[in-house]
């Protein structure tokens, strides 16, 4: 069975998680030049608020400029994934697996697909149904009216198979945040989080733990701890 190397690093500047990121890739990348066995990490994070757009997305779904992000206590990164804007913020479980996907499958659409696999098992523990929408990665929602909301945000990045960035799994965050943006460029579904879909109480920690284990499940590998 496949290992994976963790990593939580709790509450964290996106541009500093951004560069363990990269100098990860990199390190990967290069095992890979030289033909060595390489390995896989996954992180687990929190941000401070901040807005993010991928390569091809628009900074009109920006609905703030830059003195109006300073007073919301915001920053804002134009950044190499895929997908359009998004939020983090605090109670938001941001997660990134820098693979080598050489190492499960050279197949991008079907890794998008494992993650939103292991959101919709999470979601399953509280008597959730996640949905997938066509032509619409990420997690939703459908409530009584038949409307649906994004519950969990994906935009990754490959390079020689090896990925970077991930998804941003909304467990009890200030949903005021998302008023700000055109969440993902999509205008006509919103945006929810697990504290709002459940009765019961959400415990942060719960959902890392049961992420974890969906991911084992999903991914057929063992997460072991990072030890540096």
């Amino acid at each position: 069975m496949k290992t994976v190397f963790f990593k939580n690093l709790g509450l964290i500047d996106f541009k500093d998680a951004w560069d363990i990121q990269e100098s990860i890739l990199d390190s990967i990348v290069a095992d890979k030049k030289q033909k060595t066995t390489t390995k896989n990490y996954l992180l687990f994070c929190q941000h401070p608020h901040v807005y993010t757009l991928g390569k091809s997305g628009n900074k009109e779904n920006l609905l703030l400029n830059k003195k109006e992000l300073s007073s919301n206590d915001a920053q804002f990164y134009k950044i190499n994934r895929g997908g359009d804007i998004t939020y983090h913020g605090p109670g938001q479980l941001v997660v990134y697996p820098i693979f080598d996907l050489d190492n499960f499958f050279t197949d991008i659409h079907r890794y998008l697909r494992c993650l939103e696999d292991v959101v919709i098992g999470v979601l399953k523990n509280y008597s959730i149904t996640g949905l997938r929408l066509d032509g619409a990665t990420g997690v939703w929602l459908k409530n009584k009216n038949f409307d649906f909301k994004k519950i969990c945000a994906m935009g990754v990045r490959a390079s020689r198979w090896v990925t970077m960035h991930g998804l941003a799994f909304n467990v009890d965050v200030n949903m005021d945040y998302f008023n700000n943006i055109i969440p993902c460029g999509i205008k006509d579904r919103g945006v929810t989080s697990l504290s709002l879909e459940t009765d019961e109480p959400v415990l942060f920690s719960d959902v890392e733990d049961l992420f974890k284990l969906y991911f084992e499940r999903v991914f057929e590998c063992t997460i072991v701890n990072l030890v540096e």
